[in-house]
């Protein structure tokens, strides 16, 4: 509901004569951050607030470090979402004045101090932004009495490109200034989420795939101590950055796509924003596929160590952790080619070689596959493959390093199958979000609204707001949950009837453990 010009100021008089905290009954709530008023919306009784600035508009500081917003002093309206990072694809509205959040919560000024769940969205480092349906954080803040924020922030080139090589000191930050963006989102959460009903001091992260990666980095930025308390990862793992030579190399690729030498890098700062996303597309001169990557960069700056290489990193170690996957993750990049689910065992090789990402032989991978699983097709064993070599492998390697640190995580791996394809899909990469959101019929979920969806996302919503509240994600709903270590390598096994297995595909994980794992684009 928006509400009208009389309906809002007539809220806005009753809340300045009477009541210190509001909760979610008005047709529209004021709430004062740091910077300036901004005034949510009501939606099934969840005071709701979107499009939120927390960070000046970053044309002016293109590859720049952000800064703060300037200070307003009329109420900003704050009921509909603020533009995404400018990118391909078809997210929009975009634009380069994209520091904007988005916030749900039972109550304001209550003194609720309430658990925090910030939510980091995929797409890589290259796309997307906060506002999918599928984030939508109603049914996860009164379901747990939490409060959700969801975050935009820079994106591939415009957050990720590394400049620093080119003789513009003022752009010695340009390779990780999407992850500062996030810090200084989660620097507004310290300083503004007490006004939300939040508890500054119980700030989860999760987020998946490139979300969690971007956790898994934050992890291991100096910047960012401090400034959250548990961090969950839903199939997004980062164990190294991109090293600045092959970052400077990809950025001298896009340079040449613009018709730019290096030491025009200037130009950069003032050339349209549309033209710097298309000169993406061209090939990365490091990776055999894609456009040109960007992600985070070992600048001995922001970041001054790999995020978990060679160890976990010793900052965040006190910091309660989950690390979770899907079982079929490759399914949602390779299935939509139904060729791929009619391979013959001829085929199987030649199809795996690029899609593993890792340098091992595929007719080994196949007969070890067909040792393993003597039931499984041929398309059985190329989705299985690709999944154990390219997605899952950096989830195990943290998973081990933290378990070495002394500080274990909760490992969890989703079974749970879509219905999509007659359930040919099965887990595939990003079943869990709505999962996790207890957002099973929002448009986009792809798990169907049935009982049993609708009894995983219980169970996984459940776990994520109990560690949420307590660093711990066991629930009543659940089996003892134990973290993962590795003499037995507990995972919680999520699906109709949930279980706690002993190193699940354990097989496979040795197998691939044979050969070296450097993380794609890294």
């Amino acid at each position: 509901m928006v509400p009208s010009r009389r309906t809002a100021l007539a809220a806005g008089a009753l809340l300045a004569a009477a009541p210190k905290a509001v909760f979610a009954q008005a047709p529209s709530v004021l709430a004062t951050t740091r910077h300036g008023p901004v005034r949510g919306d009501v939606q099934d009784a969840i005071c709701v607030f979107k499009g939120v600035r927390y960070g000046a508009d970053t044309a002016p500081r293109r590859f720049r470090p952000p800064a703060p917003p300037a200070p307003w002093r009329t109420p900003a309206e704050a009921f509909d979402y603020g533009p995404a990072s400018p990118q391909g694809g078809r997210e929009a509205p975009r634009s380069e004045d994209c520091l904007f959040l988005n916030v749900w919560t039972p109550a304001v000024r209550d003194r609720g101090r309430r658990p925090v769940m910030v939510y980091l969205h995929g797409g890589a480092y290259a796309t997307g932004s906060g506002s999918s349906p599928l984030y939508d954080g109603t049914r996860l803040a009164r379901r747990g009495d939490v409060v959700v924020v969801t975050v935009n922030h820079r994106l591939n080139a415009f957050g990720y490109a590394y400049l620093a090589r080119f003789g513009r000191p003022e752009l010695a930050d340009s390779g990780n200034v999407g992850q500062l963006d996030i810090v200084l989102a989660l620097r507004w959460v310290r300083d503004n989420i007490a006004e939300f009903g939040g508890d500054p001091g119980n700030v989860t992260l999760f987020g998946q795939s490139g979300g969690g990666a971007k956790i898994a980095t934050l992890m291991a930025m100096p910047a960012a101590a401090g400034l959250f308390h548990r961090a969950a990862t839903m199939s997004g793992q980062q164990v190294t950055a991109s090293g600045p030579l092959n970052a400077t190399r990809r950025a001298e690729a896009w340079l040449e796509a613009l018709k730019l030498r290096p030491d025009q890098a200037g130009e950069l700062l003032t050339l349209p924003a549309q033209s710097l996303v298309e000169a993406q597309s061209a090939r990365d001169p490091i990776l055999p596929f894609g456009g040109i990557y960007f992600g985070p960069v070992l600048d001995e700056r922001s970041l001054t160590r790999h995020p978990f290489y060679p160890d976990a990193p010793a900052q965040s170690a006190h910091i309660p952790m989950i690390i979770g996957n899907t079982h079929d993750e490759t399914r949602a990049f390779l299935g939509g080619d139904e060729a791929n689910f009619h391979l013959t065992w001829d085929e199987v090789p030649a199809r795996l070689a690029p899609e593993m990402r890792v340098d091992i032989s595929p007719e080994l991978v196949v007969e070890t596959y067909r040792r393993l699983y003597p039931h499984y097709s041929p398309s059985d064993v190329f989705f299985s493959a690709t999944t154990a070599g390219r997605s899952w492998r950096a989830a195990i390697i943290e998973a081990e390093a933290r378990a070495r640190r002394g500080s274990p995580a909760f490992v969890y791996q989703l079974d749970f199958r879509a219905p999509e394809k007659g359930g040919r899909m099965g887990a595939f990469h990003t079943l869990d979000i709505p999962l996790v959101f207890d957002n099973v019929a929002a448009p986009g979920s792809r798990t169907g609204s049935s009982p049993q969806a609708q009894r995983v996302a219980d169970l996984m919503s459940e776990a994520f707001l109990a560690f949420a509240r307590t660093g711990d994600p066991n629930h009543a709903g659940l089996p003892p949950w134990e973290p993962y270590g590795l003499d037995r390598r507990q995972t919680m096994i999520f699906d109709t009837s949930p279980r706690l297995a002993d190193d699940p595909r354990g097989a496979e994980r040795e197998l691939f453990a044979k050969v070296p794992y450097i993380q794609p684009g890294t």
